[in-house]
C-alpha cells in the first residue's frame, strides 16, 4: 500500500500574507519609533559632549535595526537584549574603569586640554580706576546706555539688546541722565546680563569699557595671550606658561603646576604608586588582608549560625517551631540599611544600649568605633546578623533531602548527634551549599554598603598618603578615594578597581575549578 503524497502546491484560495499586512505595518512602526528614539539619544549625547556614549548607543541602534529588521537574524532577536545588557552594564563599566586607571583623571584633571586652554585665555583683569556704574534707559525701540562718573554722565544712542556684539559711542548726557526714576530696575539688568556682556562702550577719550559687574563697566583685558608656539604669556607680568602633556598641567617658568589640569594618559603610573609607594602599598596590603578575612569569617559565621539554627528547628520535639522560624527570619525581612543604622546606634560608645548593658554587668565600655580590632569585630557581628537567615533558609531546605535512616543507623552504632552531623549530614548538604558559599564570599568581598553605613571605614590608618581606614574593604577604600577624598583621584581608584576585578575574578575561577574537581572526585 503506497503512502499518501503531500501536495507541494499552494492551496487554492489561500493567499500569502502581504508585505503590507497589519502585522508588518505594526512591526515596522515599532521598529521606526525605537530607532528614532535611539537616534535622538545619540544626537543628545553628542551635543552634551559625550561622544563615547553616543558611539555606544549608535552601535545598539545599528544592531537593533539590523537584527529586528531582517528575517535572516530571527534567532538573534532572543539573545540581543541580553547581549546589549551585558555589554552596557557589565563589560563597558569594567573596560572604562580599567581605562581610567591608566589616566590622571582626578578633581584637578577633569577637563580636556582645549577646555583648560580656554579657561586660561578667558581670565581677565579689571582696571578699577576706569570703573563706572551704568544704567539702562528704556526708550522707544530699545535702550540707551548711561554711564555715571565724577566728570559727568555719558549716554549712548538708542540700541537694541539682542546679544550681538555692539560698540556704543558715548557722549555727554545733558539733563537726560538725571531721570533716575526712568532707569531699568536692577532685576531687569540681571535678566539682560548676557546681552549687556556683548556691549562695548566707547568713551570720548578713547577708552573701551565692558561689563565688569552687574551694575558696573570698566576697562577689562585678558590676562593671558596665546603665542604662535602654543605658550601662554601673562600680559601683566610677562610670565610664560608651557603645557606639560606628561602630567596634564601648564607649568610656569619656575616649574610649578598651574591649575586646572587636563586628562592625559599616564601609563602604569597609578599601578606603580599602588605597588611601590609605601604610603599606598602598606595600607592597601592591610586592607586587602582584612577584606579576605572579613569575607571568609562572614561566610563561616553566617553558614555556621544558619545551619545550627536550621538543625535545631528540625528537631521534632521542639515546641513552637513555627514561631521560632518566623522570629529568626525577621532579620532577613527588614531592609539591610535599616538594620545597619540600628546597630550603629546600639554600638554607640557613649549612649548605645550594648555598652550600657556591658557597663552594668561587667563594668566595661568597649571602644567599638575607635579601636581597630573592636571595630572589625563589630562589622563581623553585624554582618553575621544580616546574613544568617539566608543560610538558615537554605539549610532548612537541604536538610529535608537528607535521609533520616542514616542518622538512625548512626545512632544504633553508638554515634553521638554531633558525630552524626559532621560525618553524615554535613557532607551531604555541603555540595549543594558550595555555589552559595562562593557567591556569599564574592558578595562580602565587595560589601560596600555595610562599611559605609556602619563605620565609614574608620578608624583611619595613621601615616597614609590617601584616606584608608582599619575597617575599609577594597571596595569602600576605592569609593573613599574616588568620592570622599578632597583630591578625588579617579585614576588611582580605577587602577585599584582593576586590581580588585582581577583578584576577585581569579578567586572565583579558582573556587569554580576546585568545586568542579570536588564534584568529579565524588562522582568517581
Amino acid at each position: 500500500m503506497s503512502s499518501p503524497t503531500v501536495c507541494a502546491e499552494p492551496v487554492m484560495g489561500v493567499e500569502k500574507p502581504s508585505r503590507w499586512s497589519l502585522a508588518n505595518m505594526v512591526k515596522l512602526s515599532v521598529l521606526g519609533v525605537v530607532s528614532l528614539a535611539l537616534l535622538y539619544a545619540v544626537w543628545s549625547l553628542y551635543l552634551a559632549g559625550e561622544p563615547l556614549f553616543a558611539v555606544l548607543v549608535m552601535a545598539v541602534l545599528v544592531g537593533f535595526a539590523l537584527i529586528y529588521g531582517n528575517r535572516r537574524f530571527y534567532t538573534a532577536r532572543f539573545v540581543f537584549p541580553a547581549v546589549v545588557t551585558v555589554g552596557l552594564f557589565i563589560a563597558f563599566p569594567v573596560i572604562y574603569t580599567s581605562y581610567v586607571g591608566f589616566t590622571n583623571y582626578s578633581a584637578s584633571n577633569l577637563l580636556s586640554f582645549h577646555r583648560v586652554n580656554d579657561i586660561h585665555l578667558s581670565q581677565v583683569t579689571v582696571d578699577k580706576s576706569s570703573e563706572r556704574p551704568f544704567f539702562l534707559l528704556p526708550v522707544e525701540g530699545g535702550y540707551r546706555l548711561v554711564l555715571r562718573g565724577a566728570d559727568g554722565d555719558l549716554i549712548s544712542d538708542p540700541f537694541v539688546a539682542d546679544g550681538q556684539p555692539q560698540r556704543l559711542p558715548m557722549q555727554a548726557s545733558g539733563e537726560l541722565a538725571a531721570r533716575a526714576d526712568a532707569f531699568l530696575p536692577a532685576r531687569d539688568l540681571v535678566r539682560l546680563r548676557g546681552e549687556l556682556g556683548a556691549i562695548t562702550a566707547l568713551l570720548p577719550d578713547g577708552q573701551r569699557l565692558t561689563t565688569s559687574g552687574i551694575r558696573t563697566m570698566a576697562h577689562v583685558q585678558p590676562v593671558f595671550e596665546e603665542l604662535e608656539d602654543g605658550r601662554l604669556r601673562n600680559r601683566l607680568d610677562g610670565g610664560i606658561l608651557v603645557a606639560d602633556h606628561s602630567v596634564g598641567f601648564y607649568r610656569d617658568e619656575a616649574g610649578n603646576q598651574v591649575a586646572p589640569g587636563w586628562r592625559v594618559n599616564v601609563g602604569l603610573d597609578n599601578f606603580k604608586r599602588i605597588l611601590f609607594s609605601e604610603g599606598i602599598r602598606g595600607p592597601m596590603l592591610e586592607i586587602f588582608i582584612w577584606t579576605v578575612a572579613f569575607a571568609l569569617l562572614s561566610v563561616l559565621f553566617t553558614f555556621g549560625v544558619g545551619v545550627l539554627l536550621a538543625v535545631i528547628l528540625q528537631w521534632e520535639h521542639l515546641r513552637f517551631r513555627g514561631l521560632y522560624r518566623i522570629l529568626l527570619i525577621l532579620p532577613y525581612a527588614v531592609p539591610g540599611f535599616i538594620s545597619i543604622l540600628v546597630f550603629r546606634g546600639l554600638f554607640n560608645q557613649n549612649f548605645g544600649e550594648i555598652n550600657m548593658i556591658l557597663e552594668a554587668v561587667f563594668g566595661i565600655r568597649p571602644e567599638w568605633f575607635t579601636n581597630p580590632t573592636l571595630a572589625r569585630a563589630m562589622t563581623i557581628i553585624v554582618n553575621t546578623w544580616l546574613g544568617y537567615p539566608y543560610m538558615m533558609l537554605l539549610a532548612m531546605g537541604y536538610l529535608q533531602s537528607v535521609p533520616g535512616d542514616h542518622a538512625k543507623a548512626a545512632a544504633l552504632e553508638g554515634a553521638s548527634p554531633v558525630r552524626s552531623f559532621f560525618s553524615i549530614t554535613l557532607p551531604q548538604i555541603l555540595p549543594p551549599f558550595a555555589p552559595m558559599l562562593i557567591s556569599a564570599f564574592a558578595f562580602n568581598f565587595n560589601n560596600l554598603v555595610l562599611i559605609l553605613l556602619l563605620t565609614r571605614g574608620l578608624p583611619d590608618i595613621p601615616g597614609t598618603l590617601i584616606p584608608a581606614g582599619s575597617t575599609d574593604l577594597l571596595a569602600s577604600f576605592t569609593y573613599r578615594i574616588s568620592f570622599m577624598d578632597s583630591g578625588q583621584n579617579f585614576g588611582l581608584a580605577g587602577a585599584i578597581a582593576t586590581l580588585i576585578f582581577a583578584i576577585v575574578g581569579a578567586m572565583a575561577y579558582a573556587n569554580f575549578v576546585a568545586l568542579r574537581r570536588a564534584v568529579a572526585a565524588k562522582g568517581k
